[in-house]
């Protein structure tokens, strides 16, 4: 089965780590991917950390990745506060802040609102700053709309509830910037095609829904968030589920590739 595939998008949270735990294998499966000729890219919606501090996490880990291949949520979001000029009430961890340090305003006055996972910031005190501001016209931007994702002591609410909590208290909808939006995962494409991509990630809708609406390949792994039956909620149905992140590689060497 030959195929024109050129790129691997690959997921990082619940897919090659959780938290600081390794899934098996799949450091070694990177590196057998790393020597065929394709262009590898970890497409993320984490939003705990900033990149730098992601990046050092990864390393530290045993994984052989640049700071360079990570396009993550962040990142566009940072894009979007930049070229538009706003000045958010930011709803993320302080380890994240990192990524837009250089853009705060505490001159002025919040013209926006933007959502990440921050456990440490979902609570009433600064939920009901951000619904006072966008009562007062701001704009709600959601970094993404995760559901829940996968920690060290199991399955933890995403920021998608508070980010709708937001929207029904304040009839403000917002504009969602991460997976699984056609732009992100356009934008991570860069020049390639969507046809001649694969998109390996534990998430049935914000990996392989919102990777297979674009026309790119979807490779569910059954590790991290994945509960049984997910590959039964999405239509069309992933190109391959997949036992783990070493099984996605050894399909796409030796079925796509040869």
């Amino acid at each position: 089965m030959v195929n024109n595939v050129k790129s691997v998008l690959i997921d990082l949270s619940g897919t090659l780590h959780i938290d600081n735990t390794v899934i098996p294998g799949a450091v070694d499966a990177l590196n057998k991917l790393r020597n065929t000729n394709l262009l590898i890219k970890f497409v993320t919606n984490t939003t705990k950390e900033s990149k730098n501090v992601l990046h050092s996490r990864l390393t530290k880990l045993g994984f052989n990745i640049t700071k360079e291949e990570i396009f993550s949520s962040l990142a566009a979001a940072r894009e979007i506060v930049k070229t538009r000029k706003l000045n958010p009430l930011y709803l993320i961890e302080d380890d994240a802040m990192e990524d837009f340090k250089d853009l705060i305003d505490s001159t002025n006055q919040f013209n926006a609102v933007m959502v990440g996972l921050a456990p440490s910031k979902f609570d009433y005190i600064h939920l009901n700053e951000a619904f006072r501001l966008l009562m007062n016209g701001a704009s709600l931007i959601a970094i993404h709309e995760g559901r829940y994702y996968k920690k060290s002591d199991g399955l933890a609410i995403g920021p998608g509830a508070f980010v709708k909590g937001l929207e029904y208290s304040s009839d403000v909808k917002a504009e969602v910037i991460g997976k699984p939006t056609s732009g992100f995962f356009k934008a991570a494409l860069g020049t390639f095609l969507p046809e001649e991509a694969i998109m390996i990630g534990d998430d049935v809708n914000d990996d392989i829904a919102g990777a297979q609406a674009v026309g790119i390949k979807g490779f569910l792994v059954k590790t991290g968030k994945y509960q049984s039956g997910d590959e039964n909620k999405i239509e069309p149905a992933p190109t391959k589920v997949c036992d783990s992140f070493t099984e996605a590689v050894d399909i796409i060497i030796h079925h796509y590739l040869n």
